[in-house]
């Protein structure tokens, strides 16, 4: 046992060490300030409309989201590291494109949609595999403990952007970070394996005498979508996850005006929240359920966006302590919705199901900073923008209080499943053999 703990370990730092080279999205608000500046200067580098500054990030995060529903599936039917891999050669390629232009559309093209596609895959690699090697009880703790990598990314590549892009340009930094990553996490992949073949860790199975519950079946994505408590999983993931990515894609920016070249530690310090909230959100709903830890998460986030109505850009402190309890409650989303995937629809098909309730958080990342920066572009402050999160952000935490894991598999077959039946019994086998197995 002490061998396959080992394993469960290393599968969990190496996933740790791939989130932390990906996690160079939450740094996109210092490249956004550097294209504005340039922008605004007028010295022809960069002329894009400011409307379209959020453009690449948006894109990046939609792809993000498509790439991990597929990834999910691949992670499962076939190899994390395969999955991994991919993950960091297109990371690295769509990094290394844009730093040879300063075209939107390649920036689109190589941020938004090859960066993007690579960090799904990597990301998808990563979480999977770990919480597989543990019991339930762990679920929270390692889920949490694996993707805050990616949310403490921002405390190393917030510095490092910074001073390289000051000492040799946006685009060389761009160079070096693909380079980099490429080789980082393809080497880091050799890590990463699921568990053998009928694995069960300790305290994975239910107590003598106590019934089946939800959590120990294992829904397909077709199962899952006829579940309630997918969509909403899905909207207070959307909600929470895009109303904290107006906050991260902008605040160097809002930081910039009283802390001048000194922007990038609010961005660290966000950063460490953001991890901070993965590991602790993780832990707490071990101990008190996923259900009242997501209504406490989004209570707190709804009231901390609010306060960013009465802080202006000057007031340095209070500006760095709403951004690292905003990293903070962003990042709780982070472990939260794997978990409660795990709970809700079983670990067979986790990295498929997880990657269909990720797809919130890659909807909600190109919606909401989309809708805010044209709000902003239209208003001149962003204050609208905060009170459309607020609003929204408290309407999920109500439905939190009416979420919870399903009872059962939904009665009736879905379509796939009644064409699989249908060969079946044209080789003379009861179909209702055939469809028991399915339900067991």
């Amino acid at each position: 046992m002490n061998e396959i703990r080992n394993k469960g370990w290393s599968v969990t730092m190496a996933g740790l060490g791939i989130n932390l080279a990906l996690g160079i999205l939450y740094t996109w608000s210092i490249f956004k300030q550097s294209i504005k500046e340039s922008i605004l200067a007028g010295d022809g580098r960069f002329n894009w409309d400011i409307a379209s500054l959020n453009d690449p990030f948006a894109v990046c995060c939609l792809m993000f989201t498509i790439a991990m529903i597929f990834a999910g599936r691949i992670q499962d039917k076939l190899s994390p590291r395969i999955t991994a891999v991919i993950g960091g050669v297109l990371t690295g390629l769509g990094l290394i494109m844009i730093s040879q232009t300063n075209s939107l559309f390649f920036w689109i093209l190589g941020f938004g949609v090859l960066t993007g596609l690579g960090l799904g895959f990597g990301y998808a690699s990563a979480t999977p595999p770990a919480i597989k090697w543990f019991p339930a009880s762990k679920t929270g703790m390692i889920a949490g403990t694996v993707v805050a990598g990616f949310g403490l990314a921002s405390v190393y590549i917030a510095p490092l952007s910074n001073y390289l892009i000051a000492e040799y340009g946006l685009s060389f930094a761009m160079l070096i970070f693909g380079v980099a990553f490429i080789g980082v996490v393809c080497f880091l992949a050799r890590f990463l394996l699921n568990p053998p073949e009928g694995y069960s860790p300790e305290e994975a199975q239910p107590s003598p005498g106590k019934p089946l519950t939800a959590k120990a079946l294992d829904f397909t994505p077709a199962q899952m979508l006829q579940t309630a408590s997918f969509y909403k999983l899905w909207f207070m993931y959307f909600v929470g996850a895009g109303a904290a990515l107006i906050i991260i894609g902008g605040v160097a920016g809002m930081a910039k005006q009283s802390m001048d070249d000194l922007a990038w530690i609010v961005v660290a310090l966000m950063a460490v929240g953001n991890a901070g909230g993965r590991i602790a959100a993780g832990a707490v709903s071990d101990k008190i359920g996923r259900t009242w830890t997501l209504l406490i998460m989004m209570s707190f986030q709804a009231v901390v966006i609010f306060s960013l109505l009465f802080i202006g850009e000057t007031q340095a402190l209070l500006l760095v302590v709403a951004a690292t309890l905003i990293g903070f409650n962003y990042g709780t989303n982070l472990s939260l919705f794997p978990s409660a995937a795990k709970d809700y629809y079983g670990l067979k098909n986790f990295g498929a199901n997880y990657g269909l309730i990720f797809s919130a958080w890659g909807v909600g990342g190109f919606v909401f900073p989309r809708v805010s920066q044209m709000i902003v572009a239209q208003t001149g402050s962003p204050e609208a923008a905060y009170i459309m999160c607020v609003v929204l952000l408290m309407a999920s935490s109500a439905m939190a209080l009416k979420t919870k894991a399903p009872d059962s598999i939904p009665e009736g077959v879905p379509m796939l499943e009644r064409s699989r039946a249908k060969l079946v019994l044209a080789r003379k086998q009861p179909a209702n053999a055939y469809i028991g197995s399915r339900y067991k």
